[in-house]
């Protein structure tokens, strides 16, 4: 099989209610899938069943024989009145050198945390762990489950970039989830937008402006996209708005005189 992870019509219901209706997906080597869709869409419940933590009703899952999984779950609660340092979290359920610990902190950019008591980390440093925790699998495939829920735009742009830095230097596969495709949307190769059953799959693009993504999400998301639709003749700024590059203003060609000075800005 070419797939590293693959699901053919899975159908999963629970308290006699439909979650799934025939999903059929797959991830490829080195392929970024990104799965969005509103709240209650089945998104978790289906990387469950991908991951085999859960049963599917019907379908069938298929993996690579020898896959290894770096899975970062939507929600790791750690008690907090249990003294836990981060290194000896990164040591459960198996030990792992204190090298190779601090290896997955730095990649993750938390090695100064590697003392700090766990409960006392922010929800940007505790994904940083949880990830770093993951990558000690040496994982073909990354599986998370919103990553940046609970972070700040800021941190969520962050730990985004970190994600797909992660996957152009180990070369793994990253599966993942999120709401919001505006900030996934540069680093993902394809979008799966899921309600109980695939709405629309493709190039994120693509899928920004289909009939069913913007019933589901509404007409103000495809605003929020519309950076995205048409030719770079500019730039954008560090708030996201359109900047005219050296020749160019907002209405057309700049005059000598203003390219002159968006020059000399540049």
């Amino acid at each position: 099989m070419s797939a590293l992870l693959s699901a053919h019509g899975v159908c999963f219901n629970r308290g006699g209610r439909q979650i799934l209706d025939s999903i059929s997906l797959s991830v490829e080597p080195s392929e970024v899938v990104t799965l969005i869709g509103p709240n209650g869409s089945g998104k978790t419940s289906l990387l469950r069943i991908l991951l085999g933590l859960e049963q599917a009703d019907a379908g069938r899952v298929a993996r690579r024989p020898g896959l290894t999984v770096g899975y970062v779950p939507q929600r790791l609660t750690v008690e907090p009145t249990l003294p836990m340092t981060v290194l000896r979290f990164l040591s459960l359920p198996h030990r792992v050198s204190r090298a190779a610990a601090r290896e997955a902190l730095e990649e993750t950019g938390v090695a100064h945390l590697e003392r700090a008591q766990v409960h006392a980390l922010s929800g940007g440093e505790f994904q940083r762990v949880l990830l770093a925790r993951a990558l000690l699998r040496r994982p073909d495939i990354l599986v998370l489950d919103e990553p940046a829920q609970g972070i700040d735009f800021s941190g969520q742009l962050d730990l985004y970039q970190l994600i797909d830095r992660i996957r152009r230097q180990r070369g793994c596969s990253v599966l993942l989830v999120s709401h919001d495709l505006h900030l996934v949307m540069a680093a993902t190769d394809r979008v799966i937008c899921l309600n109980r059953h695939v709405c629309c799959s493709g190039e994120p693009e693509a899928v920004s402006r289909h009939p069913e993504y913007l019933a589901l999400f509404g007409p103000r998301a495809a605003q929020a996209l519309a950076i995205y639709h048409h030719d770079h003749d500019h730039h954008h700024d560090i708030a996201g708005e359109p900047v005219p590059l050296a020749g160019q203003t907002e209405n057309g060609p700049a005059t000598a005189d203003q390219a002159s000075r968006e020059d000399r800005q540049v």
